[in-house]
């Protein structure tokens, strides 16, 4: 991570809010120190975003804090980011320019590097043309972070972006095999979801067994755990502890407001541990402002509804951070979104207990099946193997083996295979 000084900028139209509290943590996470922070409310500038006015007291503001860029809060065209550059004398970044930036820093496993460089190539394709024409005019290519661009480069980029999706989609085969042995071998998966910083590696951490970790090979076992946007950016999955069940625990990158469809579609594939897990935990903070706390809500709605099957649960966390009455009247204030709430504290420890009998409430139910099987070698294997897989409920030995278990359909056709008698399934939990 750089340790440069940067000066945040947003524009909003009449009446939105002017908060920059959320680029200021994108700033701080991509290792900027903030040294100064400029607002306009009006309509957009074609030219420079803000107006004209304003660019010369943002310019005077970087010359007198001396910093070495200058971030906006909102998106910004490459004519924009060119005016800007000429006119402030130093670098000039938008929000997703420096999401980016924050992904290709934390970016470990081969899959999250892909897909880093795929959401840059989408960012830039549309903008290759514009910056060919820009980067003709200055004699200095690159000019304020422009690049240097010729007639080839949209096609490279093009060529680029196939061999990408072509390379994540034999990765995204992997890994639902993956998925599928993991399934095959008894494993529930449950994924945990949420906006970025709500503490999703930290109630991962409380929830799972550190020393259990899965040999997924893009999997970052290290889970870090720090108040800070985008600690988790490629897959962490874990062993979870859920009684008569086998459950493993996955986190992915967070949500973040604002989000273009595009920088959404390029982590398709690590977003697919949450689309195709059996339960999701929706992780919210729970010491955010109410209209916050809903707002987050409703985009991590958006962007799970129209993919998620699984039921989900909404975890309230960070509970230690407000009083009893306060608590209270925030989970009031955001029932019709989360009409049965979690509360935790993934901090202190607090209702984990609950959260886990919640968990093995809302997964798919098992089935309860009884196999007889031969009295031998691979007979006791196979009892051995139930006791990994399922929960098993009663062994009768005799002249041959009866076995009495719940388990979720794979397992179930893998022991009637293995037993050569007729089978007995009822459902049951």
């Amino acid at each position: 991570m750089r340790n440069d000084t940067a000066v945040l900028v947003k524009r909003v139209d009449s009446g939105e809010d002017a908060s920059l509290d959320e680029i200021r943590d994108l700033a701080r996470a991509a290792g900027y120190d903030i040294v100064g922070e400029v607002t306009q409310s009006r309509q957009q500038d074609s030219a420079y975003e803000i107006g004209r006015g304003k660019v010369g007291e943002l310019r005077a503001l970087v010359e007198r804090v001396d910093a070495s860029k200058v971030v906006f809060d909102n998106e910004l065209g490459p004519y924009q980011v060119y005016n800007l550059g000429n006119e402030i004398g130093v670098e000039v970044d938008d929000r997703f320019t420096l999401i980016l930036e924050i992904f290709g820093d934390r970016a470990g496993s081969r899959k999250a590097q892909l897909q880093v460089e795929l959401a840059e190539l989408k960012y830039e394709l549309p903008r290759a043309d514009a910056k060919a024409n820009l980067a003709n005019r200055d004699e200095r290519p690159g000019f304020m972070g422009l690049g240097e661009y010729d007639e080839k480069r949209k096609s490279d980029m093009e060529d680029r972006i196939s061999r990408i999706r072509d390379e994540l989609g034999s990765l995204s085969e992997r890994d639902e095999a993956w998925r599928r042995e993991r399934r095959r071998s008894g494993f529930e998966l449950v994924a945990l979801a949420g906006y970025t910083n709500a503490g999703k590696s930290t109630l991962m951490r409380s929830l799972a067994d550190v020393d259990e970790a899965s040999n997924h090979p893009d999997i970052d076992d290290t889970a870090e755990s720090r108040n800070e946007l985008f600690t988790t950016l490629g897959t962490t999955t874990r062993r979870m502890d859920v009684p008569g069940r086998n459950v493993l625990l996955s986190d992915t990158v967070g949500f973040i407001s604002d989000l273009p469809h595009w920088l959404v579609q390029s982590f398709e594939s690590t977003l697919d541990e949450v689309y195709l897990a059996d339960l999701v935990l929706l992780v919210v903070d729970a010491s955010d402002p109410v209209e916050e706390m809903r707002e987050k809500l409703v985009t991590c709605h958006d962007t799970l509804w129209e993919r998620v099957e699984a039921p989900v649960v909404t975890v309230l966390n960070k509970a230690d951070l407000l009083d009893e009455d306060e608590l209270a009247k925030r989970v009031e204030a955001v029932r019709y979104l989360a009409p049965d709430p979690v509360v935790v504290s993934a901090v202190e420890g607090d209702s984990l207990d609950e959260l886990v009998g919640r968990v093995k409430d809302e997964l798919p139910d098992w089935e309860r099946e009884t196999v007889e099987l031969p009295m031998s070698d691979d007979g006791m294997s196979t009892v051995s193997w139930l006791y990994d897989t399922a929960e098993v409920l009663d062994v009768e030995y005799g002249e041959r083996i009866r076995v009495e278990f719940k388990a979720r359909d794979e397992i179930i056709a893998k022991a009637r295979n293995r037993s050569p008698l007729e089978t007995e399934t009822v459902a049951a939990r």
